[in-house]
């Protein structure tokens, strides 16, 4: 990375989530190749906070998307080796959280709340519980990290510059371990209902990345941590190396509120800053996982910027959204736990949902799963607000 000090490498060790498709690595993996129910509103399933360690009076005061980031956190510190022994001073490991929305669901019921019993029965703990750094609060009591603990509110693309932001502490020599990821839990009555009225969402509860008959996302709930360390320290203690983290960028469209620039030149600017930042050429990557929502405008515009930065035909395109659905501030988290499975496993898992691409896009979409040498890949993200980023992983 161009930002990394004394040639200070940023490496996944450890990784955690929770998805529609499956909790924990191994079901993850399973179930990004296996159809989804047509479902618009996908959930976790079978979600019990206790399994995490979080006890029943901690869960009463802490929001359902701050739980997920929790039970991540315990996945990914545990498939790293740092959950019982770790060789970093706790000030020198930070935690980065991505969030689009934050505690929806303490909004929610303490509204009601207020408005069936009055303001004396509102919980004393409604602030904590929903603002949006709860999640990372959560997790840095829990583990005793006192580094940077931050929140990143970019929508959609907040949990790719949460993994962005904290491999640059890495880099930087800031920190020595990192806890990096997103949590969403915002598909609830009011917010399906603000994408249903603007018509974002899918009538067919069918998730169609790239289809020419797609109609829009389906919204989902997830959480997704890595762990990022430096890379001599990490090979030095005999860590498991999923993939290196070799640059980012981030960019913004200044166009609207919630469409796409047309011509793409915030996800063009971002791809190109990510490159350049890891020190490669277009024709060195091999694999882009797409942000891919299977909406109208995004499908169109990510197809025209990838094929303007990469030419026709380009890398191997994937989109995970048509299994997992779009789980805004926690997809770019998600997708890179993904992407990092994807090095790990060798094989590019298929574009579940979508079964005839859009002829006018030019673009390699991987609709089976398909074996892969791995080589530089990047995670693309894109946002309400004109927010983009990428980050740009290598083989270890």
């Amino acid at each position: 990375m161009i930002e990394a000090r004394d040639g200070r490498r940023v490496v996944i060790t450890g990784l955690g989530v929770l998805a529609p498709c499956g909790t924990g690595v191994d079901d993850f993996w399973a179930g990004l190749r296996k159809p989804a129910e047509p479902l618009v509103e996908r959930k976790i399933p079978d979600f019990d906070a206790a399994q995490w360690g979080i006890k029943h009076v901690e869960a009463r005061r802490m929001d359902l998307f701050a739980q997920f980031a929790v039970a991540a956190a315990v996945q990914a510190l545990g498939d790293a080796g740092l959950d019982t022994a770790s060789p970093y001073a706790e000030e020198r490991c930070g935690i980065l959280l991505g969030t689009g929305i934050g505690g929806v669901h303490a909004w929610e019921t303490q509204t009601q709340v207020l408005l069936d019993k009055g303001p004396a029965r509102v919980s004393p703990l409604v602030v904590p519980m929903v603002m949006p750094n709860a999640g990372a609060a959560a997790v840095s009591l829990r583990f005793g990290w006192r580094g940077p603990v931050e929140t990143v509110c970019t929508a959609c693309a907040a949990g790719t510059h949460a993994v962005s932001n904290g491999a640059k502490l890495v880099a930087s020599g800031r920190c020595d371990a990192v806890l990096v990821g997103g949590s969403e839990a915002a598909h609830s009555g009011l917010m399906s209902t603000g994408f249903g009225n603007m018509k974002a969402l899918s009538n067919s509860g069918i998730s169609r990345p790239f289809d020419i008959d797609r109609d829009g996302f389906c919204s989902a709930e997830a959480g997704g941590m890595l762990v990022l360390e430096e890379a001599s320290a990490a090979e030095a203690r005999g860590a498991h190396i999923y993939a290196e983290i070799a640059g980012s960028g981030s960019s913004a469209d200044a166009h609207h509120l919630t469409a796409p620039a047309p011509d793409g030149r915030g996800a063009i600017a971002s791809m190109r800053a990510a490159l350049a930042d890891a020190g490669l050429e277009p024709g060195q990557i091999t694999h882009v996982n797409a942000h891919g929502t299977s909406t109208q405008l995004n499908d169109l515009t990510e197809a025209k910027a990838v094929a303007e930065v990469f030419g026709a035909g380009g890398p191997a395109i994937t989109s995970i959204k048509g299994v997992t659905g779009h789980s805004l501030g926690a997809a770019g988290a998600v997708e890179a736990v993904a992407l990092a499975l994807t090095f790990h496993h060798r094989e590019l898992p298929p574009t579940m949902g979508t079964e005839n691409v859009d002829p006018a896009f030019e673009i390699d979409l991987v609709t089976e799963p398909r074996s892969w040498t791995p080589g530089p890949a990047l995670s693309n993200s894109f946002a309400f607000g004109g927010h983009n980023g990428t980050v740009v992983f290598l083989p270890a």
